[in-house]
């Protein structure tokens, strides 16, 4: 069973001279080139303007970055806060002398909300249909973009799983860890790619991008379903004083989930739009 556990220590980045190029940096942009090309695809089906598009583009990555960042931080790095502040909106240590660190914490769960309220300021200055409209369009590429996001996680050897005696084990040696654990990333990426190819299939295919937040309830049931049932092989992940206020029975990647799905099972079974799309 050991012989087959992996060792892991790859090359993180790339050192231009001028700029240290991270792999974990590509994977995001990767996941936001992807994402754009996808919506436009549907962007194009719906006869949405391109100058729409790019708004739309620009919206969810800073609603994106911006809420990934302070999830991190308000959810497992709270002590930024106090600590080192300006960390938290800048890719520097200010802690014990100024140093580049890059984003080094970023949380799907404040991903989610960002993206969210970023939506609706565009609907509310830009499109002005519903934000339910734009986020049944919108959590397609999300799924995918997740998928990278993860990937990206592997490279870094970060959000890893706990201890395992299984083959599928992986040895994060740039950890200075010398027994495995489970690839919790790779395991949400494998999951991702199904949700993607789901929504992707029920947009496409069916009649449930009429259902105004069908789409977007199925992409929360899915996504954070997946990530619910990981967290039980996954290490904390900073401060479990969520979990701890809970009496330990989940953590916080767990109860942080829950409220999603719950969320997302409204709009897919109970929720009745005012008015139907055209």
């Amino acid at each position: 069973m050991h012989a087959l556990q992996i060792p892991w220590d790859p090359i993180k980045s790339i050192d231009l001279g001028f700029f240290e190029l991270h792999f974990y940096s590509v994977m995001w942009i990767v996941a936001f080139i992807l994402g754009f090309y996808i919506t436009k695809k549907i962007w194009k089906n719906e006869n949405q303007s391109n100058e729409s598009l790019d708004s739309l583009f620009i919206y969810s990555v800073l609603g994106i970055m911006i809420g990934a960042r302070l999830g991190h931080v308000i959810f497992y790095q709270s002590e930024l806060i106090k600590d080192d502040f300006f960390s938290i909106f800048l890719p520097f240590s200010f802690k014990d002398g100024i140093r580049f660190t890059g984003f080094q914490g970023l949380a799907s769960h404040g991903a989610a909300i960002g993206m969210i309220i970023s939506m609706y300021l565009f609907n509310k200055k830009v499109l002005k249909k519903t934000i339910l409209w734009i986020l049944d369009r919108v959590v397609i590429a999300t799924a995918l973009g997740a998928v990278f996001v993860r990937i990206g996680n592997f490279i870094n050897s970060e959000i890893v799983g706990i201890k395992t005696d299984s083959s599928l084990g992986v040895i994060f040696s740039q950890n200075n860890e010398t027994f495995a654990r489970h690839p919790a990333q790779l395991y949400e990426a494998f999951c991702y790619i199904f949700v993607f190819l789901i929504l992707l299939y029920f947009y496409w295919k069916t009649n449930k991008s009429k259902q105004e937040g069908f789409l977007f309830g199925l992409f929360l049931v899915f996504l954070w379903t997946i990530r619910f049932f990981v967290e039980f092989v996954k290490e904390p992940q900073g401060d479990e004083d969520l979990a701890a206020f809970f009496g330990n029975v989940l953590n916080n990647g767990q109860l942080l989930s829950i409220p999603f799905i719950l969320i997302g099972l409204y709009f897919m079974f109970v929720y009745k739009p005012k008015n139907k799309i055209a």
